[in-house]
């Protein structure tokens, strides 16, 4: 894995931003993997500002909770939405579906999507647990689409977007480990201190589904971008 180290969040908005760019402009059908919660809101946001062409990009989203419409304020449609979907035209967007009787169904018709749509560049956010996309901890990493019981840990890092905790989804549906492997390209974000026992965990821990994010050690092509806080732990084992 490739380690770019910046020195705080705007700066590695910016870096991501730019290779997730030069993959656009590098072919005349991409489809891109793009990732929710607040990691890449700097890289949303870089979106919205410079309006890159995306005429001929299709997108594949991570993951959904379960039991949402897709116009509740809370779900992932809507976060799309509201962050890049509503200023900028894709020639395609998908996201799972977690808001139906039938969630086997919809998590296999989403894995014929991916196959339909190989993602060229997934792009990636860490959890504190090491989890990726919603594949937490015990995860196999063969896994395809599929439902996750969220852990305890998850729910409470994601209780800032909702009113009450207790509106925190206890499931969602997303893309597996399998999945993700399957991109050409993946690039993954972390910064901030929180996240820097994970970042030691992804980048020289043993590979064990214990810490799904060590699964990128066996995939051939991933550039992890970390602020100067995130990648403190792998820092100090260097200097031991």
């Amino acid at each position: 894995m490739k380690v770019i180290e910046v020195k705080n969040a705007e700066e590695l908005s910016m870096v991501a931003y730019e290779k997730i760019v030069d993959k656009i402009n590098s072919k005349e059908e991409v489809t891109l993997g793009l990732a929710t919660g607040g990691s890449p809101l700097g890289i949303y946001e870089l979106f919205r500002i410079n309006k890159p062409n995306t005429a001929h990009v299709t997108t594949v989203n991570l993951d959904e909770y379960v039991g949402l419409n897709e116009n509740d304020q809370t779900s992932y449609h809507s976060y799309m939405k509201k962050q890049l979907f509503n200023h900028l035209s894709f020639k395609a967007n998908y996201l799972p579906n977690g808001n139906t009787t039938n969630l086997n169904e919809a998590c296999k018709a989403y894995e014929e999507i991916i196959r339909k749509n190989p993602v060229d560049l997934q792009l990636l956010g860490l959890g504190e647990n090491g989890h990726i996309g919603f594949n937490e901890p015990g995860t196999s990493f063969t896994s395809s689409t599929h439902i996750v019981e969220l852990t305890k840990s998850t729910r409470n890092a994601n209780k800032i977007y909702f009113e009450n905790e207790k509106d925190v989804p206890t499931y969602a549906v997303t893309m597996g480990i399998g999945s993700i492997l399957k991109a050409k390209e993946i690039v993954i974000i972390a910064y901030g201190l929180k996240k820097a026992a994970a970042v030691k965990e992804m980048l020289i821990g043993q590979v064990s589904d214990g810490c799904p994010a060590t699964a990128l050690q066996n995939h051939p092509n991933v550039t992890v971008v970390v602020d100067e806080e995130a990648y403190t732990l792998c820092k100090k084992m260097v200097l031991q």
